[in-house]
């Protein structure tokens, strides 16, 4: 039990990784707290502050912890030593093993619980979308399982160390195969993992299920278009129909490509905020015009990626306004957003549009407040003007020739 013996790359490795994990958690703990604390001149401050100081600080507190260890080390070396000299039996260190699995277990127990109830407050806000119930559902219930599996197994691997650490006076059974055993522990196994993948399986299929059901209501296309750094929108207009479009278009006038050529496109409309009624289904239509993006909505469970010349859908259903979820959360400026869970690039920060969920009466008067993106400079520009004019000297030739 030597310095020497103590102490290699692998372990010294090891305790960094170790130490990491447990500042980053902590770290985590201490930005979810001060981010729930009031606003005041100490926590801009704290706000301010680069993290060195801390950092330095779990550098220092590693240090000691490995000098510790190995004071203790040493400790131990002598003591053995002094023992043999004496002619006296030196320390048990199966017994010493036994009882440091019982400290090791006890200390990750309370380290998972501390995990759960600080990590834990970090969740998700209750689920406003319709699906996003029963996804939420489908997480507790393979986190619950998985939780229950790792704190039997947990607790039998470590009481097992300590209950049957080596003794000279007993001796050890050998089980070399048994079937049943063998048997139960492939079976069980294979039949929850069974039940969660199909149940998986079909909850997934509904949740991507991008296509209206026979005599359901048509869902409002919503096109979400991501470039480097920001979020395009564009609705449909009166037709209820988007327009086609061409990334051989996109120019600085027509920065989506729309192809004005489909008739369906003149009246499609622009947005600078994601407004959708309360329970009406939404159907987002995924774009990207330079690298993969990810639409991220969390309060609705909404996340799917936005990837260049792969159009990809998500459809969706809100059940909260904007309004009750600010009265049920106590917090009157609260407003739903989509962000991009792809890091992007540098300003991937940027990439962020408020979603308001509203009444339908407050969806169509806001919708008929929306400019169409067929402007008149637009017009001029993909000269639209001279093509009208054509089309009526062609009408009023036709006309005379009658």
């Amino acid at each position: 039990m030597g310095f020497k013996n103590l102490f290699n790359t692998k372990k010294i490795l090891s305790l960094i990784a170790v130490f990491m994990l447990l500042g980053t958690s902590v770290l985590f703990a201490q930005d979810a707290a001060s981010a729930g604390a009031s606003a005041s001149p100490a926590t801009d401050a704290a706000a301010k502050d680069t993290g060195l100081p801390t950092a330095g600080y779990y550098i220092l507190m590693f240090l000691v912890v490995c000098f510790f260890i190995g004071i203790i080390g040493k400790v131990f070396r002598v003591y053995d030593l002094t023992q043999q000299i004496r002619g006296k039996k030196p320390l048990n260190w199966n017994n010493v093993m036994g009882v440091l699995c019982l400290v090791f277990l006890v200390a990750g127990l309370y380290g998972a619980y501390w995990s759960f109830t600080v990590q834990g407050s970090m969740i998700l806000p209750a689920a406003a979308s319709e699906h996003g119930g029963i996804l939420d559902k489908m997480f507790w219930t393979t986190t619950g399982i998985t939780m229950t599996v790792f704190f039997i197994t947990q607790i039998l691997l470590f009481t097992f160390l300590f209950r049957y650490r080596y003794n000279a006076k007993r001796r050890a059974h050998f089980l070399p195969h048994n079937n049943t055993i063998e048997k139960v522990w492939t079976i069980a196994p294979a039949i929850v993992l069974t039940v969660l993948v199909i149940f998986g399986f079909f909850t997934w299929k509904s949740i991507t299920n991008s296509v209206d059901a026979k005599g359901e209501p048509a869902s409002i296309n919503i096109d979400i278009t991501g470039h480097q750094f920001a979020w395009e929108l564009r609705y449909p207009g009166k037709d209820g129909r988007l327009g086609k479009t061409n990334y051989k278009l996109v120019n600085g006038a027509n920065k989506l490509g729309i192809n004005f050529k489909d008739k369906y496109s003149y009246d499609d409309l622009q947005a600078d905020t994601m407004v959708i009624p309360v329970n009406k289904s939404v159907r987002l239509n995924i774009h990207a015009q330079d690298v993969i993006h990810s639409v991220y909505i969390p309060a609705f469970r909404v996340q799917l990626n936005a990837v260049p010349g792969l159009p990809t859908f998500f459809k969706f259903k809100p059940i909260m306004t904007t309004a009750q979820m600010r009265a049920k959360l106590d917090k009157p400026t609260f407003e739903y957003e989509v962000l991009c869970n792809k890091i992007c690039g540098g300003s991937h920060y940027n990439m962020k549009k408020v979603v308001r969920v509203v009444t339908e009466a407050e969806y169509q008067a806001w919708l008929a407040q929306q400019k169409p993106y067929l402007t008149d400079q637009l017009k001029k520009d993909l000269k639209f003007a001279a093509t009208e004019d054509s089309k009526q000297v062609q009408q009023n030739r036709l006309a005379l020739n009658n």
